[in-house]
């Protein structure tokens, strides 16, 4: 079948120019196809479209023809020939599926595509272009294009590309509402323009909650444990935010965010020590060394962790790089001693002021005797090297009692404090 430009007129746009060249040529560049099945693809379920699609094309006899087909197959189609109209539409309602065409002046279908993402990290964004490229192609798809087709575009393959991008836009948003439900609301923004969508929201709402470490003996506050937090909803655990950054390339810059405001409160004043989780990556980063970082200035009260979790094979010069460190005022701690998979690696590479047993250790430690030989050879080992010695998940009275006996210096956990704003309050 090819689609008749008179036959499709009536779905131009408010506004949009008539087409000037001869129907017949216009006819043949919209679309091609067998014209199979169209009778019958136009039905409706109960007087109900099937789903609301948006077509975004400059190209006015492509546009009415696409819209012309996907109305005869029962769908409520909106268009328009920019793609700042289209993304102006937008913010006033929501689409199943979006058609757009990738070269148009101003706003190109890779910006429109980032611009959806703003909006919906779900809906399937189908990309129509007369220009195939390698390197369009893979721009697109890296941006989470879900099809990329090239013009002139065969009727059969647009429709059955609409038509499983409705169904995967509505099992989007069921995976989406019990990903709510039980608790993992956002990790389904998976491709690259949701994703860096996301990331830019979560940069603009970090902030630090402060976790107590404390001296029981002494019932003194030693320091505090800086925890990435924020408040985009699409990446609701630290964890969320460190994949996306990975993913992105984008963990110099989250680094150094986190360090900056872990630091802020604490310039202020006090004695209590700052711990700052690194990840392995951050001790290249020269802005960790700058003197004019925030955390540079208050080197002497800060201590850096190092996961026994992380590969230090990735950083070349670590003794260098950690020496330099240590000169500036920074102490350097071992953290999650016990879940990782280094041996004894962490401990010539860093030689760390302090050890931070992994709570895997600390949970139930007071019933179990083989996690207590297990601390109580950790703590004497690293005492002995003069390494102080940090539990990490202390959690009941038991568990924190058992500790003190096995010699653990210092206590990290619910017990005593939940992570917050600058400065939880320590129930000793």
């Amino acid at each position: 079948m090819v689609v008749s430009l008179t036959q499709a007129e009536s779905a131009l746009p408010s506004g949009a120019p008539p087409s000037s060249a001869p129907r017949e040529a216009a006819s043949s560049v919209v679309l091609i196809g067998s014209g199979a099945g169209d009778a019958e693809s136009g039905e409706r379920s109960e007087g109900r479209f099937k789903a609301s699609v948006l077509v975004v094309d400059d190209d006015p006899d492509v546009l009415r023809g696409v819209v012309r087909l996907l109305r005869s197959q029962g769908y409520s189609v909106t268009s328009t020939m920019n793609g700042a109209e289209a993304a102006r539409l937008l913010h006033g309602r929501s689409f199943d599926v979006i058609v757009s065409d990738i070269k148009m002046p101003g706003m190109d279908g890779i910006q429109l595509l980032r611009e959806v993402r703003e909006h919906d990290l779900h809906v399937p964004v189908v990309l129509v272009t007369g220009e195939p490229a390698v390197s369009t192609a893979v721009q697109a798809l890296e941006y989470g294009a879900f099809q990329y087709l090239t013009k002139p575009v065969d009727t059969e393959a647009l429709g059955r590309a609409v038509a499983k991008a409705v169904s995967m836009h509505r099992m989007a948003r069921v995976k989406q509402q019990a990903a709510e439900l039980l608790g993992h609301a956002g990790a389904l923004g998976a491709d690259r323009a949701g994703l860096e969508a996301s990331f830019d929201r979560a940069m603009q709402s970090l902030w630090m909650a402060y976790h107590p470490i404390v001296d029981f003996r002494t019932k003194t506050v030693y320091g505090y444990e800086a925890l990435l937090r924020s408040n985009e909803p699409t990446l609701p655990q630290p964890g969320s935010v460190l994949d996306a950054a990975t993913r992105l390339g984008r963990l110099d810059a989250l680094g150094r965010a986190i360090r900056d405001l872990a630091a802020a409160p604490m310039i202020a004043g006090g004695s209590e020590m700052l711990f700052v989780n690194l990840h392995v990556t951050d001790l290249v980063d020269p802005w960790l060394s700058a003197p004019d970082s925030p955390l540079v200035q208050i080197a002497e009260r800060v201590v850096l962790e190092v996961t026994e979790r992380s590969s230090l094979d990735e950083v070349k010069d670590v003794r260098a790089r950690v020496a330099a460190l240590r000169e500036m005022g920074f102490r350097i701690a071992l953290d999650d001693l016990g879940a990782g998979y280094a041996g004894l690696t962490s401990f010539t590479l860093l030689e760390p002021e302090i050890v931070k047993l992994d709570m895997s250790l600390v949970r139930d430690v007071h019933k179990n005797s083989t996690k207590q030989k297990v601390i109580r050879s950790m703590t004497a080992l690293s005492q002995d090297m003069g390494m102080t010695v940090v539990a990490e998940g202390v959690e009941t009275i038991e568990e924190r009692d058992m500790l003190i006996e096995l010699d653990c210096n210092l206590l990290q956990g619910f017990l005593f404090a939940r992570p917050g704003r600058p400065f939880p309050e320590v129930e000793w």
